[in-house]
């Protein structure tokens, strides 16, 4: 059967998995937050420990799936059908949570499944797309965090009114029966296709490449180390205004229909953010594409600096538009562009460690700021991280842009001596 283009059944039940990966098994804990505070207990700081408990546990499961992928390499389509099943079944496990030790296991377990969850359903569904398309199938993957995002925060009336108490365990429940579904589907659709003939030309792996040490790849500063810090940073700043902004505006006093409403416009927004990204990406693949949007999301950040719900709602929609999907769809095709193929699960995971070590940190800096200068303070301080980011990707596309006149001038020297 081969590859196919990028809207396919494969992708669009992987984008529905990414519906549960991203918007319902991690950020929906953010929208849920003050309903988790009047039932459960506990400050915004202790519970954004929680947070970081979650992305512990994701960053264990990225580091964890390197090696298993190496010890079983034929066994990607099974583990990624354990980890999936079992990934919706935690969250309907986590919603009968009735105390904070409780709630903190399941977020590691849910942590840990979604690491591995996110690795492999985008590596058996970028498998199954041509090379050409990859960018804008990523973009079709990732915008289904977006809308797990913008369902969620239709729920806000059931999950943040506190007349109903217990409305944030019947979503959390809901989502994972979700999960269960789209773990099915995507199986099915995967298996309907045959496998791929191993790819050519420029994505041939010769033998010195399949030598090649992985970590050297990363880490290497003309190689992918700003690209690899940008996700770092990213993952530090995004995690903070996603775990704190429906706190911050609910201790505003704003009506929980009014915060869902910004929520969803994150989602929203970020629908058609997965479809710009991916066509931008496979246009202009280089960091300076991702830097645009990171600068532009960490602008929107500061509309919570205005006090007002107009400018929060503004921000909140602009990071849903340039800067919430596209960093990691964008991470994840430049990745697949400059990787050798054997090697690309290997480094998607690695590069999703560092993704989750920013996460980790994220809630801990942003809580401690929320509990020394307040929610606001606390919001805005992810501009903080944003910016960096958005500057180690243009640090990133300047290497790129040299190592591209570099070939250019070799080029056209050996054509004078020819």
């Amino acid at each position: 059967m081969g590859t196919k283009s990028a809207w396919n059944w494969i992708t669009l039940w992987a984008s529905l998995m990414f519906v549960v990966i991203l918007g319902f098994s991690r950020l929906s804990y953010g929208m849920f937050l003050p309903g988790i505070q009047r039932e459960i207990g506990g400050s915004y700081g202790q519970l954004g420990i929680l947070g970081t408990v979650n992305f512990v546990g994701y960053l264990i499961g990225t580091l964890c799936l390197s090696p298993i992928l190496s010890r079983f390499p034929d066994r990607k389509p099974i583990i990624n059908r354990i980890t999936c099943l079992l990934l919706g079944l935690t969250m309907i496990g986590s919603a009968s949570s009735q105390h904070f030790i409780q709630l903190g296991l399941w977020r590691f377990a849910i942590g840990l499944l979604s690491a591995i969850a996110t690795v492999l359903v985008l590596s058996i569904a970028m498998d199954a797309v041509r090379p050409a398309e990859r960018g804008a199938a990523s973009g079709l993957i990732w915008l289904g965090g977006s809308a797990g995002i913008l369902v969620t925060g239709l729920f806000a009336p059931f999950t943040i009114d506190p007349s109903r108490l217990e409305g944030w365990r019947y979503a959390w429940a809901g989502m994972g029966a979700f999960g269960v579904i789209a773990a099915v589907g995507f199986e099915y659709a995967a298996r309907r296709r045959e496998p791929a003939a191993e790819p050519s030309g420029a994505e041939a792996d010769s033998k010195d490449h399949e030598r090649m040490n992985v970590y050297r790849l990363l880490l290497h500063p003309k190689k992918l180390l700003f690209l690899i810090g940008s996700y770092f940073f990213f993952g530090w700043g995004y995690i903070i205004y996603f775990t704190y902004l429906i706190p911050y505006l609910v201790s505003k006093g704003i009506p929980s229909l009014d915060a869902g409403l910004v929520w969803s416009g994150i989602g929203a927004a970020g629908l058609f953010n997965g479809w710009i990204g991916g066509k931008a990406i496979d246009r202009w693949p280089s960091g300076y594409t991702l830097a645009a949007g990171l600068t532009l999301g960490t602008i929107g950040v500061f509309g919570v600096t205005t006090g007002s719900m107009i400018g929060t709602a503004a921000g909140a929609i602009t990071i849903g538009l340039v800067s919430f999907i596209t960093p990691p769809l964008m991470t994840t095709a430049l990745l697949r562009r400059h990787v050798p193929h054997h090697a690309n699960a290997a480094c998607l995971s690695l590069a999703t460690a560092c993704f989750a070590s920013g996460q980790i940190i994220g809630p801990i800096v942003g809580g401690a700021a929320v509990g020394r200068y307040g929610l606001q303070f606390g919001v805005a301080s992810s501009a903080i991280f944003m910016a960096i980011a958005a500057l180690l990707a243009g640090i990133y596309g300047h290497g790129q842009r040299r190592e591209h006149r570099q070939r250019f001038q070799q080029s056209q020297t050996s054509q004078t001596r020819q």
